[in-house]
């Protein structure tokens, strides 16, 4: 289970999420590369940090097609918290010269990421952005900035340990809300420069809390008068990678499939398997089951 935080102040709205054992459970299904396991573990932690304010039924889906190795992956969250993805090529690796470190952005390339939130209306809302790096935090920031108009910050990020499970893995988005000061806004920018990385942080032992503390630590806002920036801690709770599937979800899709069709398959074989993307889980149905005979 992971760990989720959010918060706001005058000026800003913050989530900070560990998501250690969410990416280490899409590791395990996935068999992802280290690199990939890196980009796409930064895409499930960024996209449960965007969907934190769902509520009921409501869905978040966000995905990137891309011409880079990785090409295609998508992720999608409720208001529980529960994630899960796919990735089409978990295998891919950027060859790269010994001591060098491969770039996730290297590993996406050029593309389009695109959200989609079903809100239960007659349509789902779907806002698209450019890729404009590759390293996910900056594209969900700059999804946030032209889609949503909301300046935002976003770091993520996942490493590795020397046996290629995941040691650390989390981020923070922080979001500007309708008039912030100028004087927040600079020192903000100031701070995320300044701070460690998220995986370091984490490997210091830093508390969610603590990390909240330290984002708002020495935030003047106004030097005259000595008045500094608070903030409030108003939900907590676990965040999980989570699948849904089950027998029955499946054969109502299969069901959608000509008779014609599945009586074929069977001509070949005596019983029909489908797996999940999500989870890997395999189900397997007779003819009996899908045509009634």
């Amino acid at each position: 289970m992971g760990k989720l935080l959010r918060g706001s102040s005058k000026n800003a709205r913050f989530f900070i999420v560990d998501t250690k054992d969410v990416v280490q459970e899409a590791l395990d299904i996935h068999k992802c590369s280290p690199t990939a396991i890196k980009a796409f573990g930064r895409l499930l932690t960024g996209t449960i940090m965007m969907g934190t304010t769902l509520k009921g039924n409501d869905l978040l889906t966000v995905r990137t097609n891309t011409d880079g190795l990785l090409k295609q992956m998508l992720v999608t969250t409720d208001a529980s918290g529960d994630v899960k993805g796919y990735l089409s090529t978990p295998e891919v690796d950027l060859e790269v010269k010994e001591g060098e470190t491969p770039k996730v952005g290297d590993l996406i390339g050029k593309g389009t990421l695109t959200v989609i939130k079903d809100m239960g209306l007659k349509k789902p809302y779907v806002g698209v952005s450019q890729i404009v790096s590759g390293e996910i935090g900056e594209d969900i920031a700059y999804y946030y900035y032209t889609s949503e108009q909301t300046p935002s910050v976003v770091v993520l990020g996942v490493s590795l340990g020397p046996d290629m499970r995941v040691k650390n893995a989390g981020g923070y988005m922080i979001q500007l809300l309708p008039g912030a000061t100028e004087s927040f806004i600079t020192k903000l920018e100031a701070k995320v420069k300044a701070m460690r990385p998220m995986t370091e942080l984490l490997a210091g032992g830093m508390s969610l809390k603590r990390i909240a503390k330290l984002l708002y630590e020495d935030m003047e806002i106004d030097s005259e008068i000595a008045l500094v920036e608070d903030y409030n801690i108003y939900e907590e709770k676990k965040v999980s990678y989570r699948c849904n599937c089950n027998k029955d979800r499946f054969h109502k899709g299969l069901a959608t499939i000509q008779r014609e069709e599945i009586e074929e398959i069977f001509t070949e074989k005596p019983e029909l398997e489908v797996e999940c993307h999500f989870c890997g889980k395999k189900y397997s149905f007779s003819k009996e089951e899908l045509l009634g005979e």
